[in-house]
């Protein structure tokens, strides 16, 4: 089991940046592919970003391709998703999961993946 802890959200300009980090503990975060997910007020959790075990692999939600941006440091057992030229519709909860896999591709739905967070909220001004 791998502990995850997010943080870096925030209240931000539409426009703005913000990045988000997930921090692990537990000596098995390096194995597992990682992702981002998000959840608005009235709305179902959906996928965001994630990151294969390596790092050296990453998928996007077409909403945030080319805005956002997941990155890995195993040596920190942390990953982070970068946000730049933020929306109102990015306005959210924030949560980080790993995959239920060792050594597994990257994965899309939020059934595949564990450890969830607690979340970190993100609110975006017009």
């Amino acid at each position: 089991q791998v502990q995850l802890v997010e943080s870096g959200g925030g209240l931000v300009q539409a426009g703005g940046s913000l990045r988000l980090s997930c921090t692990a503990s537990g000596r098995t975060f390096s194995m597992y592919a990682m992702g981002w997910f998000r959840q608005a007020p009235g709305k179902e959790r959906e996928f965001v970003a994630a990151i294969s075990w390596s790092g050296r692999s990453t998928y996007y939600a077409d909403s945030v391709k080319g805005r956002f941006t997941i990155s890995r440091d195993n040596d920190k057992m942390t990953v982070y998703l970068q946000m730049n030229s933020l929306k109102p519709e990015d306005t959210a909860v924030y949560y980080c999961a790993r995959v239920t896999t060792a050594y597994g591709v990257v994965r899309t739905t939020d059934y595949e993946y564990v450890d969830w967070g607690q979340g970190t909220q993100v609110t975006v001004s017009p």
